[in-house]
């Protein structure tokens, strides 16, 4: 029997004044129980417009049969049909702006909780598999993939299930790109991107690390050690800044230098050997999901943290949710402001920033924040991160001839990831700029398709 609930069952997690001292994950994942019964919302619609709004087409109605039934082994073969990596999906996808916003049981009330259930049916299998899945009859043929992050782990898995030998090179020293150094564990934590490329690379993907495509090798050479294509999907690692005075001074960081120190060298444990400046008050710049993991990352080492987005609430670009754990954990948000220096001597002490006022909709459709004159004020603080934006790093297509970029890095692409160069294909962030992990998993997912048409003839 449909259960005709107008709101989701509740996700249990840590309370807001137990979390923000710890980096264990916040949200605890549904029972079974719960999971039935959220499973049992969905109408199944005929239409499934869930299914038009999933970038990688999950068969989310069916899947979501299989959980009311309480099959979850099989909603999760279901899932993993399409998605090669469900238990991240399910915690960081955005599925209230994709699938979630095209459920019809969000017109009367909430949608249904399809990430919390692709999460609980992924650690489900996770917790109860007894192996990992079976490498595919090879078919003789090599690709090469550059960057394990989510654009191509999901172009190698598509292309391992086909049975081709793949090779990811992965610049860092651990696979997983912005899933390992840039979200933190309180989010997605590492076992759950490890237990995912356990099982990619159980069918058969061969991950090199340390491998930075450009310096270490060259695509020429790729092709030239008998790869037949080439996956970029190295993303957009190459942050940002305002271009104010006092961003050079110490205590300044990044917000991919902060949260790599803090997600993949464990910089907020007492004895990492890599350590983070333990602030006493630190301002974060910027708006977005980046800016959240940032200034939730910096609460958890001690610091008093204020929020600076020269926009109001109304306009960030961050997920509801993060935006509401934030204000939950004790973070502050100072809305239509703008820094214009920051100061200190060799560290810093300060920061200057000047209120706005929102005018016309830009480019972005979003209403342009204007100065307002005179309205200059100072904030105390110690540390200011960075988290206004990345671009794609220049490295790779600076060493490979015939690769089409645009002025501002991304690699030029087409709708299936198609470049300018031959057997060359790229996709996610590297060809969109920073985009959402599910987006970049959909790129690879199309190229991978690509791929072995050209190669196969088909």
């Amino acid at each position: 029997m449909a259960n005709m609930a107008l709101k989701k069952n509740e996700m249990p997690q840590q309370k807001a004044e137990v979390r923000c001292k710890n980096f264990c994950e916040v949200a605890l994942g549904y029972t079974e129980e719960q999971a039935i019964d959220e499973a049992k919302r969905c109408l199944g619609c005929k239409t499934r417009p869930c299914v038009h709004g999933c970038p990688v087409s999950v068969q989310i109605p069916e899947f979501l049969a299989k959980v009311s039934e309480g099959d979850f082994e099989g909603a999760y073969q279901i899932i993993t049909e399409t998605n090669s990596l469900p238990a991240v999906c399910g915690r960081v996808c955005p599925q209230e702006t994709q699938c979630e916003s095209k459920c019809v049981r969000g017109i009367k009330g909430e949608p249904v909780g399809i990430g919390r259930l692709e999460r609980f049916v992924a650690d489900y299998h996770m917790k109860h598999a007894t192996k990992l899945p079976e490498k595919a009859e090879s078919n003789g043929h090599r690709v090469a993939v550059i960057g394990a992050g989510p654009s191509g782990l999901a172009c190698a898995g598509s292309l391992a299930a086909r049975g081709y030998e793949v090779t990811i090179f992965e610049a860092l020293h651990v696979a997983g790109g912005v899933l390992s150094y840039g979200i933190p564990e309180f989010r997605l934590p590492n076992e759950v991107v490890k237990s995912e490329i356990d099982r990619l690379t159980a069918m058969g993907v061969e991950i090199k690390t340390n491998m930075i495509i450009g310096k270490t090798l060259l695509i020429d050479e790729l092709f030239e050690d008998g790869y037949e294509a080439v996956f970029i999907g190295s993303g957009a690692g190459l942050p940002k800044f305002m271009k104010i005075p006092g961003e050079n001074l110490n205590n300044v960081y990044s917000a991919n230098e902060f949260l790599t120190r803090i997600n993949l060298m464990g910089a907020y444990k007492e004895d990492s050997k890599t350590p983070i400046l333990r602030a006493k008050h630190t301002v974060v710049v910027g708006g977005g999901n980046v800016a959240m993991d940032a200034a939730r990352s910096a609460k958890r080492t001690g610091a008093d943290v204020t929020l600076v987005y020269r926009r109001t609430e109304n306009e960030l670009p961050a997920r509801k949710e993060e935006v509401e754990h934030a204000l939950e954990e004790g973070i502050k948000f100072e809305f239509l402001t703008s820094p214009i220096s920051i100061n200190g001597e060799s560290a810093v002490t300060s920061i200057t920033c000047q209120r706005m006022e929102l005018s016309e909709p830009d480019e972005s459709g979003r209403k342009r924040p204007v100065v307002i004159e005179g309205s200059e004020f100072d904030m105390e603080c110690d540390c200011v991160i960075m988290a206004i934006g990345t671009s794609p790093n220049p490295l790779i297509a600076s060493a490979t001839d015939g690769l089409e970029t645009h002025k501002w890095g991304g690699i030029v692409a087409d709708d299936v990831g198609k470049t300018s160069r031959d057997m060359v294909w790229a996709g996610g962030d590297a060809v969109t700029g920073a985009a959402t992990v599910i987006l970049a998993m959909g790129a690879g997912k199309t190229a991978a398709e690509e791929i072995d048409k050209a190669i196969m003839g088909r």
